[in-house]
């Protein structure tokens, strides 16, 4: 199995976005310094990088929707943020795929997480390809 970052839960509230997920297909003992990479799809520069809790393959990361308000570029914030995992080495783009319910950006709506004193909220969603994404708008 290609290695991978697979999505079992997303928790936003109270102004924080919390992910829960599992890495498959990695060799025993998954390793130390994996860290959650929120980029921007219209500025791949602007990265925002978070440390990751890791109990064996299971992974957890949350962070404060504020952090993206240093991003707003005047424009009510509206972008895209695409998530993935990384050792440094290894890049595995966040999704949920192992579940067999295809189309979840149709089914799963989560909740906007205002962002305080920005004028716009971060909500995450999964793309057409199932993958995990923030979309800010105002």
């Amino acid at each position: 199995m290609k290695p991978r970052a697979e999505v079992e839960e997303v928790w936003p509230r109270d102004g924080r976005i919390g992910v829960v997920g599992r890495l498959y297909g990695l060799h025993a003992g998954v390793g130390d310094g994996w860290r959650l990479l929120l980029t921007r799809r219209s500025h791949t520069g602007h990265v925002l990088a978070y440390d990751v809790e890791l109990d064996g393959e299971r992974f957890s990361c949350a962070w404060d929707v504020a952090d993206l308000a240093a991003y707003d570029d005047g424009f009510g914030g509206a972008d895209q943020w695409d998530l993935h995992l990384s050792d440094g080495g290894l890049r595995l783009r966040v999704g949920r795929r192992l579940d067999d319910i295809r189309g979840k950006k149709a089914i799963y709506v989560y909740p906007v997480q205002p962002v305080p004193g920005a004028g716009f909220g971060v909500r995450p969603y999964f793309t057409v390809e199932d993958n995990l994404s923030l979309e800010c708008r105002a």
